[in-house]
Formats: C-alpha cells, sequence, structure tokens
C-alpha cells in the first residue's frame, strides 16, 4: 500500500514507521491517523515482525496535532476535541501498548504535546542529542493527552510532572535522559543506525517472551505486590510453553548461540 504522510517498510522481521510530513514537523492531521492506522493493522497481521521502529523524518519527530486541520476561527463553532481523541489518539496509544513485540522510538528532533506522549508510550525511546521534548498543552489551553497525565507521574514523578505540563518548557534529550523519561540519547548522525540496530536485535529474540515482559511491566503501574506476584507466575507459566524457551534451554546446555523464531 501507498502513504503520502508516512514511510513504511518491512524488512528482516522489522517494521520500521516513519512519520513524513517534515515541512509541518510531522504533525498529526486525519491523513496521516488514517495512514498510521493502517500501517499498524499491517504490522499486527504480518507474522514476520517482530519489532516496531518509529521515527520521523526531518528536523522534527512530531509536533503534535497540526491544528491548521482544525483551525478555530472566530465566530465558528468549537470543535469537539474529546472526540478527535477518542477517534484517533486513544486508539494509537492502546495499538503501541498492546503491540506483542518491542516498540522503538527514535525521536530525531522536537517532540512536543501528543508527539512527546507518543513517544513515552513506547517501550524504549533513542533521542538525537539535539532533540528536545515539550509539553506544549498548556500554551494553547489545553490538557496533556495521549496518555501524557498517566505516563509522566510514573517516568519522573508527580513534581516534575506538574510543573512540565503546567510550564510547557523544553526539555533536552540530555536532561530526558538523566531525568528517565528515556533510554538514551545518541549523535545525531548515529541515532538511526543505533536505533536499527537494537530493532534487528529485538527481531531474532524470544518474541513472545519480550511481549509477556512488556505486559508484566505495564501492568505493575496499578497491580499490588501480591496481584503481581500471581501475574508473574501467571506469564511465566505462558512462557516457559513456547518454543523460544525450549531453544534458549537447549543452546544454553549446548553451549551455542540460540536461534530464536518468536514462537
Amino acid at each position: 500500500m501507498s502513504y503520502e504522510t508516512i514511510q513504511f517498510e518491512i524488512t528482516e522481521g522489522v517494521a520500521v514507521l516513519t512519520l513524513n510530513r517534515p515541512d509541518s514537523l510531522n504533525s498529526f492531521n486525519t491523513q496521516m491517523h488514517a495512514e498510521v492506522r493502517s500501517a499498524l493493522k499491517e504490522v499486527k497481521k504480518d507474522a514476520s515482525v517482530r519489532c516496531l521502529l518509529l521515527t520521523g523524518n526531518g528536523r522534527g519527530f512530531c509536533a503534535g496535532q497540526d491544528l491548521s486541520d482544525r483551525n478555530v476561527a472566530p465566530g465558528a463553532e468549537r470543535p469537539n476535541l474529546g472526540e478527535s481523541i477518542e477517534k484517533n489518539y486513544s486508539p494509537l496509544l492502546r495499538s503501541l501498548r498492546a503491540l506483542e513485540m518491542p516498540v522503538i522510538c527514535a525521536v530525531n528532533g522536537v517532540a512536543a504535546g501528543a508527539g512527546a506522549n507518543i513517544a513515552f508510550a513506547c517501550d524504549i525511546v533513542l533521542a538525537a542529542k539535539s532533540a528536545s521534548f515539550i509539553q506544549a498543552f498548556c500554551k494553547i489551553g489545553l490538557v496533556p493527552d495521549c496518555g501524557g497525565t498517566w505516563t509522566l507521574p510514573r517516568l519522573v514523578g508527580p513534581a516534575r510532572a506538574m510543573a512540565l505540563s503546567m510550564l510547557g518548557d523544553k526539555i533536552s534529550a540530555e536532561q530526558a535522559e538523566q531525568w528517565g523519561m528515556i533510554w538514551k540519547t545518541c549523535e545525531d548522525d548515529a541515532l538511526q543506525d543505533e536505533a536499527r540496530a537494537m530493532a534487528q536485535h529485538f527481531a531474532t529474540q524470544p518474541t513472545k517472551g519480550l511481549a509477556l515482559i512488556k505486559r508484566a511491566i505495564q501492568a505493575s503501574a496499578t497491580n499490588s505486590f501480591d496481584e503481581q506476584l500471581d501475574l508473574e507466575r501467571d506469564l511465566q507459566t505462558l512462557a516457559g510453553r513456547t518454543e523460544d524457551y525450549r531453544e534458549g534451554v537447549a543452546a544454553f546446555m549446548e553451549k551455542r548461540k540460540p536461534e530464536f523464531k518468536g514462537q
């Protein structure tokens, strides 16, 4: 399928989804939402895909919503932004978190508003040293969405989350790394190579086991300790029945490199 606002490819078990509206800092409009939804459907139905890499073209990762796509002119009917969230953004965030594979985000430039929170919803975030993160919602009288009010307090604590959301200050990639908002920073010219190398690594790993790790870590945010112990038991039962577990043990005993198939 051909796309206009994104680039999408699947190679050797890795799906790469690149936001491709560089003239608008890859901000989302209606067409981009539709094309991202289509690409994620391809990821979910293609059994060969074992890792998703999300990134952007140009000098920005994603500036969030394209405001010109729903401009509020004086005297015009006021938009229902909650409807837009329900139709577009919430399904996108739920899809990324529910994918049964690692999701890497390579933040190549500014990530503002929804763009920042989409990045934070991914499993592992790498960022170019020139990149930055901005909770820009307060600057136009809005509330952080795309899970930002849930994700940020868990990443940096309630005090920093509140200040970031109310002040809308720009946070550099290196500051984001120091605060634990992202996994690591990379030199600008090394970001894509490092992100693709990580994605290719994951494409050779025990995918079902990694998906269960993802489920466990996500559930820990709201589970009690006892509930988490029970979940670990249940997920370990599932992991122990995979072919990759069998291969991993066999390779360890035979002192060889395992050949995981993601099964």
